[in-house]
């Protein structure tokens, strides 16, 4: 990918979206000031500034200008639908919290419904941008690679796929170890691939050779640097592995991961450690030092039975520990190993309206705070699961190299509950390894939030 030009789409279209924003807002407060509508103009002033602030930080958690949506006119656009639900919901609690009730009904009206036009106009002018900078020569890199092999030819071909702004020139080869047409011209060989560096203006060399199979090639790399050229070694590791390398250094040894683990940073696991302590402490001494009590009676006056329902689960590095819940069902033979299905009548009237409303969960905020557990990561499975599924779906045992968590990215994506096939754990187990690969304090927020909203709004596949 063209960083500049990604880096410009991104840039051109937070400055536009943010302009245009304030544009609509002083607009909305001109007219309405001429026209006698409103009063209290500091007030106005102060939700301005709330406005942009929130819009700021709306950005920051929908990461909707990410590579993954600017590229997408279908994806920026449903991005910034997301990103404008979380704005109205920000400005909803700076409304209610600072109790602005100054500020006109009528203003607001049209200021929300100005805003997400606004956007729309700002998406389909991003088209515009979009194709503009694509034919800007300023913004283009004129790429040539160094071998023609097997290497080389699947290197373009995802150039051409990946590579915005990337012009292919063509190739440098010794003429010899050509047998075959190829897409793109056979320029020189490799001792004159600076000359056609010059006559061509190429900005990046892609080399498929080693320098150590071709000594022209130590010389090749110093040159580029005399002239400003951009080079890069493409290492043939297909004879070792076809999947995608995380590489990282050992001060100048290389070394190659199968995955990235921000958590494996020490200063990322204290911060989601301590993220976990204190919304744990939280729920402890404001819900469940009530909420235990409670339901312990109301289960002991429904039918006999524990009130906590530990079961042994599979945690981080594969250790089993007792996973807490309330108890749900009636005592039975079954609980260690048959999952809760629909309408199943081992569970108690109370059971169903916890499990629905997923109190049946909450004491699992005392396995958070005892370390056994995180807020967020992926859900424990009984021991019967995960020696199951360990034989039969790949990568199954690697979301063990996390905490589990009391929510987790499977769960808010509609994978929670009772898992009838085996491609429903599959696809549970592709976004737990998402996950890890892919954790940020502001991720776990994001899901704590969207979990708060599903209990809220109530699942399907909670029963």
């Amino acid at each position: 990918m063209n960083n500049r030009f990604l880096r410009s789409l991104q840039v051109l279209n937070a400055s536009i979206d943010f302009i245009s924003l304030n544009f609509i807002f002083l607009v909305c407060l001109y007219i309405f000031r001429k026209s006698n509508l409103i009063g209290h103009e500091q007030e106005y002033l102060y939700f301005g500034f709330a406005l942009s602030t929130l819009w700021l930080g709306t950005v920051v958690s929908t990461n909707i200008y990410h590579e993954k949506h600017i590229l997408s006119f279908e994806s920026f656009t449903k991005a910034t639908i997301t990103a404008y639900i979380y704005l109205l919901l920000g400005i909803s609690i700076y409304l209610f919290f600072f109790r602005m009730i100054a500020l006109s009904r009528l203003f607001l009206s049209v200021l929300f419904v100005a805003l997400p036009i606004m956007l729309l106009i700002n998406r389909f002018f991003y088209l515009h941008i979009f194709q503009y900078l694509k034919s800007k020569s300023a913004l283009m890199s004129k790429v040539m690679v160094i071998g023609y092999n097997n290497l080389s030819k699947k290197l373009v071909s995802y150039l051409e796929e990946d590579g915005i702004n990337k012009e292919i020139v063509g190739f440098c080869e010794e003429y010899e170890n050509v047998h075959e047409l190829s897409e793109y011209p056979i320029l020189s060989n490799i001792g004159g691939a600076m000359e056609v560096c010059r006559q061509h203006g190429i900005t990046e060399i892609y080399s498929t050779i080693a320098p150590e199979h071709n000594q022209n090639i130590y010389k090749l790399i110093q040159t580029a640097d005399d002239n400003c050229i951009r080079f890069k070694i493409v290492p043939d590791l297909g004879i070792f592995m076809n999947q995608k390398m995380h590489i990282d250094f050992l001060k100048e040894i290389p070394v190659m991961m199968l995955r990235r683990e921000p958590l494996e940073d020490i200063s990322n696991r204290l911060k989601k450690r301590l993220f976990d302590v204190f919304l744990s402490s939280l729920v402890l001494i404001f819900i469940l030092s009530w909420l235990i009590p409670l339901i312990a009676i109301i289960l002991k006056l429904e039918s006999k039975g524990p009130v906590f329902f530990a079961q042994p689960r599979t945690g981080k590095d594969k250790k089993t520990f007792m996973c807490l819940k309330f108890r749900s069902m009636r005592v039975n033979s079954q609980a260690h190993e048959k999952q809760a299905t629909l309408n199943d009548d081992r569970i108690t009237k109370v059971g169903r309206f916890l499990r629905k409303t997923s109190l049946d969960e909450f004491p699992q905020f005392i396995n958070v705070f005892m370390g056994q557990m995180s807020i967020v990561g992926p859900r424990p499975h009984m021991l019967k699961h995960t020696d199951e599924y360990s034989q039969i779906i790949g990568k199954y045992m690697v979301r063990q190299f996390l905490k589990p968590g009391i929510t987790g990215w499977a769960q808010v994506n509609g994978f929670r509950g009772e898992t009838k096939t085996v491609h429903q754990m599959q696809k549970r187990v592709e976004y737990d390894l998402w996950y890890m690969e892919n954790w940020s304090i502001y991720l776990d927020l994001k899901m704590v939030f969207l979990t708060a909203y599903n209990m809220i709004k109530g699942e399907k596949n909670a029963f």
